[in-house]
């Protein structure tokens, strides 16, 4: 059992930050913790799609010399799937973070209980929008 983890490191290392990222999201009230456990679950998810697309031995999709054989290269697709997904996790980062701001602005605090609370009572506490 505990071979099968050593070989698989990188993929084990992945699922435990994925956990970690995952607990973050659910045990914290803090909007910013929240945006940050989220980026590490992305995070986790790229380790595990990187791990998985790589294969010793094997050289980066470029033909080199003549060589076309299908098993001297790696498969690019998990390489652009990780590329594609860290451009839309900044991007879904960006909207968390400035909808955070937007959040404290009107109510003065990042506690997603106290939020929900204070918009349930009417929203606006002090007049501003």
């Amino acid at each position: 059992m505990i071979e099968h983890l050593i070989i698989n490191q990188y993929e084990t290392i992945a699922v435990i930050l994925f956990g970690i990222g995952f607990t973050n999201l659910l045990l914290n009230k803090n909007m910013i913790k929240k945006i940050i456990g989220f980026n590490i679950m992305d995070n986790a998810v790229y380790l595990f799609l990187a791990a998985k697309g790589y294969v010793d031995g094997r050289v980066a999709p470029i033909i080199v010399d003549g060589v076309q054989d299908m098993e001297a290269y790696v498969n690019p697709i998990p390489a652009g799937l990780v590329l594609t997904g860290i451009v839309v996790s900044v991007s879904v980062t960006a909207i968390m973070l400035s909808l955070t701001i937007k959040l404290y602005r009107r109510y003065h605090t990042l506690d997603i209980d106290e939020i929900a609370m204070r918009a349930k009572k009417g929203g606006n506490q002090n007049g501003l929008y």
